[in-house]
């Protein structure tokens, strides 16, 4: 999009009505700095997307007369000034994030929900919302529109009738219509990817966790599994979803439950059956913190196809901040990506990123050795869904960062065989043609 001037500051009244400022321009925040977005990085707010507001969160915008950021705290309307909150936008999955939302933090009195908060704006030249951003992968199975509860309700009856005593069904039935998890949602569709579900506990505590958050944080997304699924419950709904689904996954590790490392036992054995059973059709995959490389190692040689280990940060400190782990170190982690790729599996990376942090210069250093060191397949960009001043501040960064637009160039210039992506894939699919040269995509 070409434009003279950068989109206007969008800001929201007590109710929550959203107006764009006469003069004042949209600014984003790298870290706790506000910076002016790069036109690069300004795209129209993708389909699917939501715009929400940040309670007792005045906006800061840049006002070019001043040349200076400044905080909007009120807006007059008519004859009075009213107070005014930040605007952000949630976009729809395969768009990663390149700004936060600018905004003053100082008056704010809870922690935001778990979402992945992005600065947003106005333009008045092509008369739509923009956000900073960029798409990383062009699947499309995930958009919203591809879900319409109306047709799911029937075919979870349908399910539940047919296995009526497996408790792995029951769990994921509550997901797909309690929580709307789009991957549970898939196996009642019995199409693309489907979730299975492990682990009652977890070797991590992580401060963004979406199945457990202690009570003074904030609420969790859903409730964790209660059980471990055995082997044979496993099977009983994965391997038809394998044998019949269009492009079929099934996937160990998802947000209702906390590690599937912690049941490698369980899951080593089910892959075993499913692959038997499968006789080659549909994908595997596990994601995991990757915490034991020794069971990483069983698993692998249980006939995994893929594997993707969630990281916020390649640096251990910041690592150790977020994930808090219990009993495991940095290097297991880094050893279990490593032990995976030497087996041949397609390796991933689940890149929890946030501006500021995963695109400081620190960081991009860091990155750049681990990926020369590991030889990954994907870094999954995936914007990391916390309260962005909480996280900022655990991190303990400020500064802005290079750009999380310059970030991605410069992996591509130094490693252009590393994929990016948000989404798991199909084996057929792991090394697409061209895959070298398959960024910039939006």
């Amino acid at each position: 999009m070409k434009r003279k001037t950068l989109p206007k500051l969008l800001y929201a009244d007590a109710k929550g009505n959203i107006f764009d400022h006469p003069h004042l321009t949209m600014a984003g925040m790298s870290g706790s700095a506000a910076v002016l977005p790069e036109n690069v990085e300004l795209i129209p707010l993708p389909e699917d997307s939501r715009l929400f507001t940040i309670p007792d969160t005045p906006p800061i915008a840049w006002d070019d007369k001043a040349k200076a950021f400044v905080t909007v705290a009120t807006v007059r309307q008519g004859r009075r000034e009213q107070p005014v909150q930040a605007v952000s936008a949630f976009m729809a999955p395969g768009w990663m994030r390149t700004l936060l939302p600018a905004c003053d933090y100082g008056k704010k009195s809870v922690q935001l929900p778990l979402w992945s908060y992005t600065a947003v704006g106005w333009d008045e030249a092509s008369e739509q919302f923009v956000v900073a951003a960029t798409r990383v992968d062009k699947n499309e199975n995930w958009l919203p529109k591809n879900y319409d509860d109306r047709l799911l309700d029937p075919l979870v009856r349908k399910l539940l009738k047919a296995f009526p005593d497996n408790r792995l069904l029951e769990q994921l039935s509550r997901c797909a219509i309690d929580y709307h998890c789009f991957a549970a949602k898939n196996l009642f569709y019995r199409r693309w990817e489907a979730p299975i579900p492990t682990s009652p506990v977890c070797n991590s505590r992580c401060l963004g966790c979406s199945s457990l958050q202690p009570s003074d944080c904030c609420p969790s997304i859903h409730d964790r599994i209660g059980f471990v699924p055995t082997p044979e419950e496993i099977v009983e709904l994965m391997l038809p979803h394998l044998q019949e689904a269009p492009e079929p996954i099934v996937s160990y590790g998802q947000g209702c439950e906390g590690d599937p490392i912690m049941q490698a036992d369980t899951v080593a054995e089910a892959t075993r059956r499913l692959k038997n059973g499968a006789n080659g059709r549909g994908t595997v995959n596990f994601n995991s913190n990757g915490s034991f490389p020794d069971r990483v190692r069983m698993l692998c040689d249980a006939g995994m196809d893929s594997m993707r280990f969630s990281m916020n940060s390649v640096q251990e400190e910041l690592y150790n901040r977020y994930y808090r782990p219990v009993n495991y170190r940095f290097s297991d982690v880094v050893e279990s990506v490593k032990t995976a790729k030497e087996r041949g599996l397609f390796t991933m990376i689940n890149y929890l990123v946030s501006p500021g942090v995963t695109d400081s210069p620190a960081e991009v250093a860091a990155l750049l050795q681990f990926l020369g060191k590991t030889g990954v397949d994907m870094l999954q960009m995936r914007n990391l869904s916390i309260d962005p001043d909480f996280y900022n501040q655990r991190m303990e960064v400020s500064a802005a960062g290079i750009g999380m637009y310059r970030l991605l160039e410069r992996i591509k210039k130094e490693f252009p065989k590393v994929q990016f992506g948000y989404f798991n894939r199909t084996k057929e699919n792991f090394f697409p043609d061209g895959y070298e040269k398959g960024w910039p995509i939006g």
